[in-house]
């Protein structure tokens, strides 16, 4: 059945809608989650553990949503699915131990270097994004799309290159470069996953809904926090946040309020991202987060003491000119798309 010309549009501007919206969110989480998580790393924080189960933690938020849509689908009589298949639950345990173990791996190398050093991380993130989106999902290219990622790369690389006076005080040489070669793996990884959950939708053998999709988002949170909680438990840190919270320098009270704001802040990165592989492409998503990296950089001159020079505002420039580029390249292609549909079929 052929759709209409006006509701095919209405879809259209549904869809764009919901990319904005986790786009939104995916900007709260990434550029308040890290401030937050540094701040703790100044003030006395040292449970990397703990900052890493913080990625996840609030994940219950999402029953809210999901009881809504079931509640809405009940009224209206519609079948809705509340459980997922054992393929996808077990697809979400994969992606979801990852996630954890990636969490770690990021905030072991935040807890050693300047947050303008582990910006290297989104800058690896996308270049690996786009490597395993082309060989997970068959991703393909325009030459617009190829020249967000090089001028992306490159405008977020200098960020992490220039680390002249950045080095915090009292950190070794060889805590400053396992934390640097820990973010660089973190951001290996996290490349890999974002290919990996636009796999699972397009792999799901059932209907991709945006309530599955909910759910799957609350399964890949969970399991990511279990991992992160064995952790915890090894590393005896619920023991030591008591304690930790009493010494930590900007008070009792602000230590569990960074905590809570931190967890909430990164789950709607965890939303905004899997919301913006299932909306669009995993390649957009590595794209909006790499955008957000100079615009955490200035953000970061403001709340804690580090300083905006001309490498971070060539930086910008670059990153702003690559994600201009790259939505040059699909209005293009969706007027081509368009077109097409319009052509009148010539009769034989």
């Amino acid at each position: 059945m052929e759709v209409p010309p006006q509701q095919h549009q209405t879809n259209r501007v549904v869809k764009a809608l919901l990319i904005l919206l986790n786009c939104s969110l995916m900007a709260i989480g990434q550029i308040g989650g890290p401030l937050l998580v540094r701040l703790y790393f100044l003030h006395g924080g040292k449970r990397k553990w703990l900052t890493a189960w913080l990625l996840t933690a609030a994940f219950p938020l999402l029953i809210f949503p999901i009881a809504i849509s079931f509640t809405r689908t009940r009224t209206k009589a519609q079948s809705t699915r509340l459980f997922v298949t054992p393929r996808l639950l077990l697809s979400c345990a994969f992606i979801g131990f990852l996630l954890g173990f990636d969490s770690y791996l990021y905030t072991f190398g935040m807890s050693y270097l300047p947050l303008s050093v582990s910006s290297l991380l989104s800058t690896s993130q996308l270049a690996f994004t786009a490597f395993f989106a082309f060989i997970v999902v068959k991703h393909k290219f325009t030459h617009y799309s190829v020249n967000a990622v090089v001028l992306m790369t490159f405008g977020s690389v200098m960020l992490g290159l220039h680390m002249n006076g950045e080095l915090p005080s009292g950190e070794s040489d060889g805590k400053y470069s396992l934390g640097f070669f820990m973010t660089l793996a973190g951001a290996a990884l996290h490349g890999f996953l974002m290919p990996a959950v636009e796999y699972t939708h397009l792999k799901a053998e059932v209907p991709v809904t945006f309530d599955l999709v909910m759910q799957l988002q609350f399964l890949i949170s969970l399991f990511s926090t279990l991992f992160c909680t064995v952790g915890m438990i090894i590393n005896k840190d619920f023991q030591a946040i008591p304690q930790e919270a009493a010494e930590f320098e900007l008070g009792e009270t602000k230590y569990y309020m960074i905590l809570i704001l931190a967890a909430v802040a990164l789950q709607f990165s965890v939303i905004g991202s899997l919301g913006v592989i299932f909306c669009s492409t995993s390649l957009l998503g590595g794209i909006v987060s790499s955008l957000l990296v100079p615009v955490q950089q200035a953000v970061a001159v403001i709340v804690l003491p580090e300083s905006f020079n001309a490498e971070k505002g060539m930086s910008l420039a670059m990153c702003l000119w690559g994600f201009a580029s790259y939505l040059y390249g699909e209005y293009k292609v969706s007027r081509k798309k368009q077109t097409r549909k319009l052509q009148p079929v010539e009769e034989v």
